[in-house]
């Protein structure tokens, strides 16, 4: 009797967190146009780099794709919990009488959602500017799908580690990127494989990969959130962390 009553609250608390989210950045915008204008600079500045090579252009674009949206999923983890912080919101979540790990829940959904109007916007440019349809196809959209959610599944729980630190920009990508990189190497091999023509039986080891590590990684995101949200731990963990960087 106690999960049926703790369900409907913990969903209706969720999904009020990414109605805020969304709802803010829709007035603002500040967060997908500066997500969209890297994302546009950077497919620019490889269309003119590779522009006298047509076949390198077919290899690259996997690498490419998965270039733009890692570095611009991460200005958009970087101001998810900062905001929060910066004007007080959190505090007032923490003190909501709601399970705590709807919080993280509806701040990790917000993420998945930015990142993927970025990335439903920029494939059609890059489709348009370097001539490859390929990259429509369910079997690469699935493949894009699994790796967002594997980024952001990281990328929200470092986030929430970061932002207790006073160099969280810089705290977050040094964390993030070499965690990422299983995901992102399964993502860039299967993604190009499809562009290649290859059936999804012949990218079998890149998809298990990703799948498991959305499993795992969203696991602990769960078993993590009481002690990232509870005390200072984190923070003074990651302080040591960066003084010692620092001094070195």
């Amino acid at each position: 009797m106690k999960t049926k009553k703790l369900q409907p609250s913990f969903l209706k608390a969720t999904f009020a967190i990414v109605h805020k989210d969304l709802a803010a950045e829709f007035r603002s915008r500040e967060l997908l146009t500066a997500m969209l204008t890297f994302s546009l600079l950077v497919i620019l500045i490889f269309n003119f780099a590779l522009d006298l090579n047509i076949e390198v252009r077919k290899t690259v674009t996997a690498g490419v794709l998965w270039t733009t949206f890692a570095f611009a999923g991460t200005l958009g983890l970087n101001r998810s919990m900062a905001v929060e912080k910066d004007k007080g919101c959190m505090d007032g979540l923490l003190l909501a009488p709601v399970d705590r790990s709807a919080i993280f829940f509806g701040k990790a959904i917000s993420n998945l959602a930015f990142m993927l109007i970025v990335e439903a916007i920029v494939l059609p440019l890059y489709a348009f500017f370097y001539n490859e349809t390929r990259i429509f196809q369910l079997e690469f959209i699935g493949v894009l799908l699994l790796g967002s959610i594997g980024y952001i599944a990281v990328g929200t729980l470092l986030s929430a580690m970061a932002v207790q630190t006073r160099t969280r920009e810089i705290l977050l990508p040094i964390l993030l990127f070499p965690i990422v990189v299983p995901v992102l190497i399964a993502s860039v091999v299967a993604s190009g494989a499809i562009i290649a023509g290859a059936n999804i039986p012949e990218i079998l080891a890149p998809l298990n990969l990703l799948i498991v590590y959305d499993v795992i990684f969203i696991a602990v995101l769960l078993c993590s959130l009481t002690i990232l949200l509870k005390n200072k731990t984190t923070s003074l963990i990651l302080g040591v962390f960066m003084q010692s960087k620092s001094t070195a």
